[in-house]
């Protein structure tokens, strides 16, 4: 590979980690990179899985340091994304994404609205919303849907954790960021472990990748944690515009 590409991927994955430890969708940026040099689709989402899973751990620390995790949540739903990520990414050469584009594309449309019309959104802990069913549906809906979803597909794993945190456990922005760190690793994990069996990763590369990935993280954490929920909000926000034109170009253009 080209020096000039394995620079910019490098660039890339910085931006990524960054973004993913703000509010998650640093695939965005990370995987289209890779698909760019000419990898097929199923080693790009192997190699950037791979990287990915270094800045989200890096940023999980970084959290799980300065803010309190939920882990009556993020504990079990890891453990059932390990399983989950890892049956997405065995069906990901099987399912076609055309079919997937549209629905996420909806989802997405409805998550920038409801966010939009509802500035308070995240803004601040809503514990009275918490119940042990909630809980119960919080898990499912992470370790399994979710987590399904990244291995398959991937961009915006984090965002959909965030918001499913925020929407049906009350937590706030900066909290559901923390708690999704451990989710995503799980679903990371997972993937990862079965695109390696299959022989998909490009490992050197990847690992490089993560080194770039980590310090972006890094860097992440901490701003969220500075900023708090409404600089987390707005990046959330560009995050889910962002995703939308993509995956727009991609069914579409």
């Amino acid at each position: 590979m080209p020096l000039e590409q394995v620079l910019v991927l490098l660039v890339a994955a910085a931006g990524a980690g960054w973004v993913d430890a703000v509010v998650g969708g640093g695939g965005l940026l990370q995987l289209p990179a890779i698909m760019i040099t000419g990898m097929p689709p199923v080693e790009a989402m192997a190699t950037n899985k791979l990287s990915s899973v270094f800045g989200t751990t890096s940023a999980a620390v970084a959290y799980a340091r300065s803010t309190k995790l939920d882990r009556q949540v993020a504990i079990p739903g890891a453990g059932m994304a390990v399983l989950s990520a890892g049956l997405g990414a065995w069906a990901a050469a099987a399912i076609s994404a055309e079919v997937l584009r549209p629905a996420v594309m909806v989802v997405l449309l409805a998550v920038a609205a409801f966010v939009t019309l509802r500035p308070s959104f995240g803004a601040v802990p809503q514990p009275h919303l918490r119940t042990n069913a909630r809980v119960a549906v919080a898990v499912v809906a992470a370790g399994v849907g979710i987590a399904f979803y990244d291995g398959i597909m991937g961009p915006g794993t984090g965002t959909f954790l965030i918001i499913a945190f925020t929407t049906i456990l009350g937590l706030d922005f900066v909290s559901a960021s923390a708690s999704a760190k451990i989710i995503n690793i799980g679903t990371n994990v997972g993937a990862l472990v079965v695109f390696g069996l299959q022989g998909h990763v490009q490992w050197a590369l990847g690992l490089g990748m993560a080194v770039c990935n980590v310090a972006g993280a890094q860097v992440g954490a901490r701003m969220a944690l500075k900023r708090g929920a409404a600089f987390v909000r707005i990046v959330l926000l560009c995050v889910v515009a962002a995703m939308v034109v993509r995956l727009g170009w991609q069914q579409f253009g």
